[in-house]
């Protein structure tokens, strides 16, 4: 990505490109809204929702749309798309993105279950639940099973879920992010937190990521997930950079993706979905928090390697 951080901010370019991702995807959340929503939507082949098929597909492909888009509307070409791999250089951020995410998920749900254990089950009544009946060896414990799964999500959901998250990336971190860097590195992080999250509202108001049982529902959630777009997005942002190409974040991206509901496999009752233990809540984020302040105030952050 050989982008002049010390260009001109090209704001026209930057209003077509949002007017497509929101565009699409807003019009793509109205159709799943028609449908029955998320928790009701009619059942392709028995076994897909179509909600489901919506946003895996145009909902989550929309800003990868627009890049196109708008990139064949203004003729500005195909120079500087990012998708270059870069490996050589890039690889140890791809491996941070790999990772870090499955490492950040479990100390934000390790600190909430610290805080309410309650909420925590031992036993992990819901894998058990789960293998009743199944011809599963006596030597696998649920909590070897947990563990099974825990390693399989870190090394298999990069490449599952990652032809889905590179219609994301191609838009947020290979299109808007170098149209915003001329703000500067912290203002421009900022914005994408905000375009980001904003752009999930209609989702979120849907009942996605934090369902409706929670105090302030339908509104706080929406506003909770602009912190939560802000701390992956930095992350997100900081391994592209530093890599060269957006391959790191489509891999980061998915990580989370991955990895996110693993400590529902230890949760008993109905903890709040604004505090944790996913990562989308306030506390099991600090993982995610911690490491994207630090980006965000060290000098460094927005150099590339």
């Amino acid at each position: 990505m050989e982008n002049d951080l010390k260009t001109k901010l090209d704001t026209r370019r930057i209003a077509i490109f949002l007017g497509l991702s929101f565009g699409i995807a807003w019009l793509t959340a109205l159709v799943i809204f028609l449908t029955g929503g998320l928790a009701n939507s009619p059942r392709i082949g028995g076994i897909l929702s179509l909600a489901l098929i919506l946003m895996a597909v145009p909902y989550m492909w929309a800003p990868a749309i627009a890049n196109i888009l708008t990139r064949l509307l203004t003729r500005e070409g195909w120079r500087d798309t990012g998708i270059r791999p870069h490996f050589q250089k890039g690889w140890p951020y791809w491996l941070m993105a790999w990772v870090l995410p499955a490492l950040m998920t479990i100390f934000g749900a390790i600190l909430f279950f610290a805080l309410f254990p309650g909420f925590f089950d031992p036993s992990l009544s819901l894998i058990q639940k789960s293998l009743m009946g199944a011809p599963v060896p006596a030597f696998l414990s649920p909590w070897m099973i947990a563990v099974i799964e825990a390693v399989a999500g870190i090394l298999i959901s990069p490449i599952v879920n990652g032809w889905a998250t590179f219609g994301e990336e191609f838009g947020w971190r290979a299109y808007l992010l170098p149209k915003l860097m001329p703000l500067g590195w912290r203002k421009a992080m900022l914005w994408m937190g905000l375009i980001w999250g904003v752009w999930h509202w209609p989702l979120i108001f849907m009942g996605y990521e934090y369902g409706f049982q929670y105090p302030g529902s339908p509104w706080l959630g929406p506003i909770l997930f602009l912190w939560i777009t802000f701390c992956f997005g930095v992350f997100l942002t900081w391994v592209t950079l530093r890599s060269g190409s957006i391959w790191s974040a489509v891999i980061g991206h998915a990580a989370i993706n991955g990895i996110a509901a693993l400590s529902v496999l230890a949760v008993k009752g109905s903890p709040d979905p604004l505090l944790g233990p996913l990562p989308v809540g306030i506390i099991g984020s600090l993982g995610y928090a911690v490491i994207a302040l630090i980006l965000f105030f060290w000098p460094g952050s927005n150099s590339r390697h």
